[in-house]
């Protein structure tokens, strides 16, 4: 499942890089103006989220999308 590969890890890479600086989970989605419940199922791969909220999870990281990408 190639779909669920992309999807698992998008979320490792985002979980990474959340706890890298120093994020908790509910303070990452309160910065991101996302539900909580949103951020831990895309970091469980449960998620496949559009790009615009993509986008905005690499501004919230202060990353260009491509560094959010970087390994995927």
């Amino acid at each position: 499942m190639a779909e669920r590969d992309i999807l698992l890890r998008f979320g490792e890479r985002v979980r990474e890089l959340r706890i890298a600086q120093g994020y908790s989970q509910e303070d990452f989605a309160a910065e991101c103006g996302l539900d909580r419940t949103y951020i831990g199922g895309i970091e469980r791969g449960e998620r496949n989220l559009g790009l615009k909220n993509v986008e905005l999870i690499a501004r919230t990281l202060g990353i260009t999308l491509s560094q959010l990408m970087k390994g995927l």
